[in-house]
């Protein structure tokens, strides 16, 4: 018998108990804060059908999708022809039909995001959902990206999104979320605000308006690559060196918030959308200087989110105190369900990366201490009798809402004692001979070594008190 080494794919993880606790404790705390602001829960399938995703994400994102083979006996549907293209991939790649041979053989995909599959469920219950329709949605994501630090092929994204509605009150609330969730969190983050409208004005006023989606894609790399690195890419892609020239000032506008914005409406004053991005940016602004949001929040430029689907505001968060990738964005999207035949119907959310919002809590060792213990009380295991005897105060304590077991069989008490403190459990009950005979028990605090000794309704009482 040949012995196979254990293994999973690269960029996927195996998360143990404590690491489970820890991430539903995020779980748990981004989804009270979607609660607290009327939002329902949704759960999409893992896989979508490949026409449901492709060409929503741009070239680049149609890449990273992972395709799922075809199965049965799929290859009966291909011809001679498809065959020969097959085998002359090396001698013609830049005629391979990459497309055509993808269709034949996969019929569907992994969810590359969250947001297209509830475009998707919009519209196939748009009888049965009440507009604006306001669902949050935390799931897994897949995508073929090249593992690296802090970036995962598989993931969860944990989505809140509003959809039937144009106000801009949807942003703010949005906003209030963000700052919700990482104060509760306890990381320190820096919400950072732009306009996709604002980003088609700079096109527009540079000359190179059709080139929008290429400029946002190349942009959203900055801080990967650099302004060089991003230039050479806007070369590549068409834009001729004068406009290039003419956009770097642009992005490098310094400045308060509206400093920036003054500076925008001269420079975009002949672009009627670049000026309606500026309007939109400045009624946000404005409702937020009522509200106590703790998050620093700023205007950037250079922030573009490179997702094709983004119309109006976007948004994205850095954690201050801990170098990584952005751990929220999003924007407003208004007409991503017209793609599968429902005009005329914008929406705009934004998703938590719960991967990386552990990265920063472990990085920075604030996760409470409460996440990290399951079992409270571990009633120590002397045998047959002492078990019978346990069982109905182990419900008692159940029933208080007390995370309780019992040691499974009666082994030295070293052992039993050693996996207590290997699960950090911080109560420990001894009951033998002695306090079956009294009815009481000796109850021994793991941290502090105190032992004490009660009745059960003492001990009730106790836990009551504490928990």
């Amino acid at each position: 018998m040949v012995i196979q080494k254990p293994s999973i794919p690269k960029g996927t993880r195996d998360f143990g108990p404590e690491e489970t606790i820890k991430r539903n404790y995020i779980f748990d705390t981004i989804k009270k804060v979607f609660q607290l602001y009327g939002y329902l829960p949704i759960e999409t399938p893992a896989m979508e059908t490949l026409d449901t995703l492709m060409g929503k994400y741009g070239e680049e994102g149609d890449r990273l999708i992972f395709k799922i083979l075809n199965t049965g006996n799929f290859l009966k549907n291909i011809n001679d022809d498809v065959w020969d293209e097959i085998k002359n991939r090396n001698e013609a790649s830049s005629t391979f039909d990459t497309k055509k041979i993808t269709s034949l053989i996969c019929g569907k995909a992994l969810r590359f995001d969250l947001t297209v599959p509830f475009a998707r469920y919009v519209v196939q219950n748009q009888n049965n959902i009440t507009f604006p329709f306001k669902r949050y949605q935390i799931q897994a994501v897949w995508r073929a990206d090249r593992p690296q630090k802090s970036r995962y092929r598989e993931f969860f994204q944990c989505d809140v999104d509003v959809i039937g509605s144009n106000s801009l009150i949807n942003e703010v609330e949005l906003i209030q979320i963000i700052d919700d969730v990482f104060n509760k969190l306890g990381i320190n983050s820096i919400i950072k605000l732009n306009n996709r409208k604002i980003l088609s004005g700079i096109a527009e006023i540079i000359g190179e308006a059709d080139k929008i989606i290429d400029i946002t894609v190349a942009i959203d790399k900055i801080e990967k690559i650099g302004i060089n690195k991003v230039n050479e890419e806007l070369e590549q892609k068409g834009l001729s060196k004068k406009s290039i020239e003419n956009l770097q000032p642009l992005l490098n506008i310094s400045g308060t918030t509206k400093e920036k914005l003054s500076v925008l409406k001269e420079i975009l004053k002949l672009s009627e959308i670049g000026l309606k991005g500026i309007k939109e940016i400045e009624i946000i602004f404005n409702y937020l200087k009522n509200i106590d949001i703790k998050s620093e929040i700023v205007m950037d430029l250079t922030l573009a989110r490179g997702l094709n689907y983004y119309t109006g505001v976007i948004i994205e968060v850095k954690a201050k105190d801990f170098e990584i990738g952005s751990i929220c964005g999003g924007g407003r999207y208004d007409d991503l369900t017209g793609i599968f035949g429902l005009k005329d119907v914008s929406g705009v959310g934004i998703s938590f990366g719960a991967d990386r919002i552990y990265d920063v809590l472990s990085s920075l060792n604030i996760f409470p201490e409460k996440t990290i213990t399951t079992t409270k009380v571990m009633f120590v295991n002397f045998g047959e009798k002492e078990e019978i005897y346990c069982l109905p105060i182990l419900k008692k304590l159940r029933d208080l809402g007390i995370n309780t077991e019992i040691y499974p069989s009666s082994v030295k008490m070293k052992k039993q004692m050693t996996y207590a403190n290997n699960k950090n459990i911080p109560y420990v009950i001894l009951i033998g001979d002695k306090e079956m005979k009294e009815e009481k028990l000796t109850l021994k605090n793991m941290s502090t070594g105190e032992q004490m000794y009660y009745t059960i309704g003492e001990l009730i009482k106790y836990f009551e008190n504490i928990y």
